[in-house]
């Protein structure tokens, strides 16, 4: 009898493609959409209709049945408000992985097995290793993809009976399957930024949430050289959108270095990026996907998405880590994610609240 796979179909090229290799390995498969969104763009359209329209057409054409499910009450709950909770408090989330953790693969799992599926996939770039009851994050053969980090909080338990069926394809050859097979989304764009944002001006998504307080860009030596529009618009390292041109000369730009919340100062530098170089931090949330951690232990680690793999040592103390950097770290940002790693597996990670200058 065939086993019934439920794949989470986003409207994209790749989950389309994930849906296509499970069909042809004999899977018995069914598309579910999901809607964690209600609001529509600037524009007026909601791009959840345009997605699920998408998802419709490549279903026809791979002739599965689809269904949709509603989570957005879930996600405003989970994830939209764990997101204005860590702007307030001057840090920088990444709502990408609590989505993962709180959505994709909580209640849509859920929904999923109640459907009565044997196994979930998405079309993430990473692959899994099952073995020995034990449920292991695997890096994916395209480097360049890989999207581990984005899973670093996923509880193991939560990753069994999930398949990845890209884990072993650069994005060049999925977009030639699609293309091959005929795929509505062959040539879809692929989706950026945060997903409850969009294409949208993202200062102008958030003053409707948050209230901006504007207040003095100040240099290290203390001078005031400007304004800022609310530090909840600002990143560690961040050049542009300072509106400073022309206070030193142009040698050398402007960036921000740190951020006053109890004062409301955007501090920023000249020329000089010293000051965003750290030597460890403090992790909190540790989450360790089918991996015993050593009270100490060497391993790489990434602070952002797209960053190479950096040698760290990482020091297990309760339940934080210190991590220390083989070498001095740029912009390692507090509310962002250490994610560990060794040669093949991704370890877990954890989230980054204090950074050793």
């Amino acid at each position: 009898m065939k086993k019934t796979v439920v794949v989470g179909m986003s409207g994209g090229v790749d989950s389309s493609v994930a849906a296509y290799l499970l069909k042809k390995l004999g899977y018995n498969v069914i598309g579910l959409f999901m809607k964690n969104w209600e609001e529509t763009s600037e524009d007026g359209a909601c791009s959840a209709e345009s997605d699920f329209a998408d998802v419709r057409r490549v279903c026809a054409a791979l002739d599965i049945p689809y269904y949709s499910v509603n989570f957005a009450a879930q996600y405003q709950e989970r994830v939209f408000s764990h997101f204005l909770d860590e702007y307030r408090a001057g840090r920088t989330p990444n709502p990408d992985v609590l989505c993962n953790r709180e959505i994709k693969f909580g209640p849509f799992r859920e929904y999923a097995l109640s459907m009565g599926a044997d196994f979930i996939a998405t079309g993430h770039y990473c692959g899994i290793e099952h073995a020995n009851d034990r449920h292991r994050l695997k890096k994916a053969a395209d480097g360049s993809k890989d999207q581990t980090y984005f899973l670093n909080q996923v509880r193991e338990e939560q990753l069994a009976n999930v398949l990845f069926p890209l884990a072993d394809l650069p994005k060049t050859e999925v977009r030639k399957i699609a293309e091959e097979t005929g795929l509505a989304t062959a040539k879809k764009k692929d989706s950026t930024g945060i997903c409850f944002i969009g294409e949208r001006n993202f200062r102008k998504f958030l003053q409707t949430y948050l209230p901006a307080q504007s207040g003095k860009i100040v240099t290290l030596d203390g001078e005031t050289v400007g304004e800022h529009i609310g530090l909840m618009y600002y990143t560690l390292g961040q050049r542009k959108g300072l509106d400073l041109g022309g206070k030193r000369g142009e040698e050398g730009r402007w960036f921000v270095v740190r951020k006053d919340l109890k004062h409301n100062i955007l501090y920023v530098s000249h020329g000089d990026e010293a000051p965003l170089y750290s030597k460890a931090c403090r992790v909190s949330n540790l989450n360790w996907i089918g991996y015993i951690p050593q009270l100490t232990q060497n391993c790489t680690a990434k602070f952002r998405y797209r960053q190479p793999e950096q040698k760290v040592n990482v020091k297990l103390e309760g339940d934080t880590a210190l991590v220390e950097f083989a070498e001095p770290q740029r912009a390692v940002t507090e509310g962002q994610y250490a994610v560990f790693y060794n040669e093949t597996f991704c370890l877990g990670g954890g989230v980054i609240e204090e950074v050793y200058k």
